[in-house]
């Protein structure tokens, strides 16, 4: 359900950098409510900075980001923090404890963020490791279990405080084809399903064409085009986004 008229999230002429330097400058996007939105572009553009910089890691240099109207880094730290508990996060390497099993992986923001009894607990992580396929390894632990099983097992975690955003900061990295497609066909069907807003940064062009519903390119330290990767395509001059979203068929011509 929608809390605010506007986007979910508005990033408005956001520049972020280390030191001196800049990695993005003067950057403007919105992503909207029920999205699966792709922050793309070459590899050192600055995608992770810029989502980093969103989910509260990394404050601008100047610039908003405002989430359901709220402006991120104007808010107090405890204030900043409450929303950003709202968010489900995977990251690159799944990050999970190899020390807990998948079971104990998921239940761990249940246990430490909530006052949830023990018994919904175990009853909320066989609900999310069944959402994603894995209720039966429920007590493996991570290194039994395939790279695959891994992204799912963190995108089961990212979902336990049952979040309306997710963040995923290429969530196909390591991941052969067909495991690839099975991961956004997962995405694809939790954002159908439970009308949860995804955002990710990726390179993944078949991931990008096939599951994105909105976008932005980050190009030349700052925002290239926004929109749905195929209108992107079809509209722009750019040759550097035209070659990045046409990529795998000049390689079939080859």
């Amino acid at each position: 359900m929608r809390k605010h008229d506007g986007p979910f999230i508005r990033v408005k002429d956001l520049t972020v950098g280390y030191g001196d330097g800049n990695v993005i400058e003067n950057a403007s996007f919105d992503v909207d409510y029920g999205d699966i939105f792709v922050i793309m572009g070459m590899s050192g553009c600055g995608k992770s900075t810029i989502m980093r910089s969103i989910i509260g890691l990394i404050p601008p240099k100047s610039g908003h980001i405002l989430v359901e109207g709220a402006d991120l880094w104007a808010l107090s730290p405890d204030e900043r923090a409450n929303i950003v508990k709202t968010f489900g996060i995977s990251f690159q390497s799944g990050a999970l404890f190899s020390s807990m099993t998948l079971g104990e992986n998921v239940a761990l923001p249940m246990e430490m963020e909530t006052q949830m009894s023990r018994s919904e607990i175990q009853r909320r992580t066989h609900e999310k490791l069944e959402l994603v396929g894995l209720d039966k390894y429920i007590n493996l632990y991570p290194s039994e279990v395939s790279g695959g099983m891994l992204k799912r097992a963190a995108l089961a975690r990212a979902m336990a405080l049952n979040p309306r955003i997710l963040f995923f900061d290429e969530p196909s990295a390591g991941l052969d084809p067909i495991r690839s497609v099975e991961l956004d066909g997962l995405i694809r069907e939790i954002n159908q399903t439970t009308r949860t807003t995804v955002v990710m940064v990726t390179h993944e062009l078949s991931t990008i064409m096939n599951i994105a519903t909105n976008s932005v390119y980050i190009c030349d330290k700052t925002v290239g085009a926004t929109g749905a990767p195929q209108e992107i395509l079809a509209n722009t001059k750019n040759q550097e986004i035209i070659y990045f979203l046409t990529r795998g068929q000049r390689r079939n011509k080859k």
